[in-house]
């Protein structure tokens, strides 16, 4: 299982929020790419970044910084989500460097979107589904759906997308650990890997992660956890090495 170190922009600065509030950071670098750095001399194989003001605002804040992070690390593997809401933006990132566009939001809003990214981004697009007891939230977790995780899911899987990052939202950035009941019930339910994402607090949670009843969760999003360390994020991966292979 990958473990892959979050990288949250706001104004473009590196920040942690609690349960997706705005409101509610804390800021933990004014150099984002140095903190990149941080987490590839650590071990890190992937970086997750994720574009907060983007989310709000529906298009690319953070562009400038998420395209320095890219030419920094050229051999590092990238995936960025918030306000990716068209080809154009999905294009212009992968131009950039990056190597997957997760698509949240818009994936709910417009799921034909996703088919259309698919075909003319093979093997570069990730749908974000973030979830508050099963149904699906959308609008950086202001408004929560009567959608199903599971049910968008397959949807999404039929289209052709690589991944499914879940996050559940009442775990996210509360230190909580991590849902692995409801993150092992959607990988078994899909055949595409699942990215468990919110409330890895310790290098227990990694642990149960990797021992969950599923092949599935091929990666584990972490954030506030290593930033405040309670996690080694070194000694978290090579966990995770260990145990499943």
């Amino acid at each position: 299982m990958l473990l892959i170190p979050a990288i949250d922009l706001k104004d473009g600065q590196c920040v942690r929020l609690r349960q997706g509030r705005m409101e509610d950071d804390t800021v933990f670098s004014d150099n984002p790419v140095e903190m990149a750095g941080r987490w590839v001399e650590a071990g890190g194989r992937r970086l997750h970044l994720v574009d907060l003001n983007g989310a709000f605002a529906g298009e690319p804040v953070n562009g400038g910084v998420i395209q320095g992070i890219a030419e920094a690390y050229p051999d590092m593997p990238i995936q960025v989500g918030g306000g990716i809401r068209d080809e154009a933006t999905i294009e212009a990132y992968l131009n950039a460097g990056v190597t997957y566009c997760i698509i949240g939001t818009q994936a709910v809003k417009e799921p034909d979107f996703v088919a259309r990214a698919c075909k003319a981004f093979p093997g570069h697009v990730i749908v974000g589904l973030d979830a508050k007891e099963g149904m699906v939230a959308i609008n950086g977790w202001a408004e929560v759906t009567d959608q199903e995780v599971t049910e968008l899911a397959r949807r999404f899987e039929d289209d052709g997308v690589s991944a499914i990052v879940y996050t559940d939202i009442g775990r996210d950035g509360m230190m909580t650990g991590p849902n692995v009941e409801a993150t092992t019930a959607l990988a078994n339910a899909i055949n595409i890997p699942v990215v468990a994402s919110g409330g890895i607090t310790n290098i227990g949670d990694i642990e149960a992660l990797c021992k969950a009843d599923t092949t599935n969760i091929t990666a584990a999003i972490t954030g506030r956890a290593i930033y405040e360390g309670t996690l080694d994020f070194a000694e978290g991966q090579r966990l995770a090495d260990e145990l499943t292979g």
